[in-house]
């Protein structure tokens, strides 16, 4: 009696592919690695000389950064590349089956679009304002008396830290004489 073994080969997926898909990871890396490369090359052919004021200019920060995408992308790379893998996600209290809340991001979308519409017309402290109140609004606040007081109130300091503090100019608008 004899017995036949089936010795015809598996197909199996090309190796290329299953490697790429254990080491997905690589592809963060290549991503910080294109951003620090396109970070650190934008701030050192920035042009300076006006605004240079010390040791420390505009460059700094940008040329700091960029040294921090780069190490960060070798040192990920390297994690990877040794076995390491990322932990997976374990998610949050979201059920997955439930629809996406499209009128909320439409909402927020147009909230947004609001607010670059009118900071220019209407200064910040009021495009500010409209902006927090309608942003409460979109992700379910319904206090219709204390929502507009907080909102104002948080626009108006924003525009004293922003403005005065920080010396960022923000748009007054029509309050420019009043405040």
């Amino acid at each position: 009696m004899t017995t036949e073994t089936n010795t015809a080969p598996k197909a199996e997926a090309p190796a290329s592919r299953g490697w790429l898909r254990e080491h997905s990871e690589l592809g963060v890396s290549l991503m910080l690695l294109v951003l620090g490369v396109l970070v650190l090359t934008d701030a050192l052919t920035m042009d300076v000389d006006i605004t240079q004021r010390g040791p420390i200019g505009p460059k700094t920060v940008p040329i700091v950064v960029g040294i921090g995408l780069l190490v960060v992308a070798a040192l990920l790379s390297l994690d990877v590349l040794r076995g390491g893998r990322g932990e997976s996600e374990t998610g949050e209290d979201i059920d997955l089956s439930e629809p996406s809340d499209w009128r909320t991001v439409l909402l927020l979308a147009g909230v947004f679009l609001g607010n670059a519409v009118l900071i220019g017309p209407l200064g910040f402290p009021i495009s500010g304002a409209l902006l927090f109140w309608g942003s409460a609004y979109a992700l379910g606040s319904r206090h219709l008396h204390r929502d507009p007081l907080i909102a104002a109130s948080l626009s108006l300091v924003t525009y004293f830290l922003f403005n005065n503090l920080l010396g960022v100019p923000l748009p007054g608008g029509p309050l420019m004489g009043v405040i």
